[in-house]
């Protein structure tokens, strides 16, 4: 079982759990693994440079509301905010990507759309674009995890009142 599976219910209200493995080579491997995910996660890794997607098409930044306004297309990889203009690529399990229950690519971009001025500063466009690649590398680590996780969930330290219930 991975650790995402494990721990779902868990995740959705609290913040992730360490399990504390005997063997100190992969608490290491898991600790560097965890590292990773804490700089990605504040956008302060050097892997975010360059990013994987960029913002492409003629317009004014507006994100609009409506059927031509934000949406997914699964088969090109963008995620339009107008009719012209959008974030490329950003792979389908990159758009799909929760965390806390909310769909993390498309949320961000709602709360901004939502606000009165819905038009993306400079800023704003790096960020989404530092979002998406660091949403892209969470998944390829989280593989890694797993991969190790099952080593961790054998040699898990357990406490005292963990081993008495």
């Amino acid at each position: 079982m991975t650790y995402r599976t494990k721990y779902a219910e868990f995740l959705k209200r609290d913040f992730p759990r360490v399990p504390f493995t005997s063997d100190a080579s992969l608490f290491e491997q898991m600790a560097a693994l965890g590292e990773r995910l804490v700089a990605l996660h504040l956008l302060k890794s050097p892997e975010l440079d360059p990013p994987s997607c960029r913002f492409e098409g003629d317009g004014d930044s507006n994100i609009a509301k409506g059927r031509k306004g934000l949406r997914y297309d699964p088969r090109s990889q963008r995620v339009y905010i107008n009719a012209t203009q959008y974030f490329a690529p950003v792979p389908h399990d990159v758009w799909q990507y929760q965390i806390g229950g909310y769909q993390v690519c498309e949320k961000w971009l709602k709360d901004r759309r939502d606000r009165n001025d819905r038009r993306l500063t400079i800023e704003e466009i790096r960020r989404y674009c530092r979002i998406v690649t660091a949403l892209k590398l969470t998944i390829e680590i989280q593989k890694d995890i797993d991969a190790l996780y099952p080593s961790v969930d054998e040699n898990v330290i357990r406490l005292s009142s963990e081993t008495s219930q």
